[in-house]
């Protein structure tokens, strides 16, 4: 990869070095570390939507089952109340 950009040893140590200068030593970890957490959310995000996009493919066309109510039927004789 080096050899395409056509960076020497030399190059490099001096370019590293004006990252040094500029950003210090304390921030250059910093930075590194978010780099990283974007890469994996990025990497994470990649992963999820190729899994959506597999699982669609996957599923079948039948319809699903409504989800139940929550609410409770009302009593058969309008006159019985229920405690809860």
């Amino acid at each position: 990869m080096l050899a395409i950009l056509g960076l020497g040893t030399g190059e490099l140590i001096v370019i590293l070095v004006v990252v040094l200068v500029l950003f210090g030593a304390k921030r250059i970890p910093e930075f590194a570390k978010g780099l990283g957490k974007g890469i994996n959310e990025f990497k994470k995000a990649s992963r999820e939507v190729t899994d959506e996009i597999h699982n669609a493919g996957n599923e079948t066309a039948a319809p699903k089952a409504p989800a139940p109510s929550t609410v409770p039927p009302p009593p058969a004789n309008p006159t019985e109340t229920k405690v809860i």
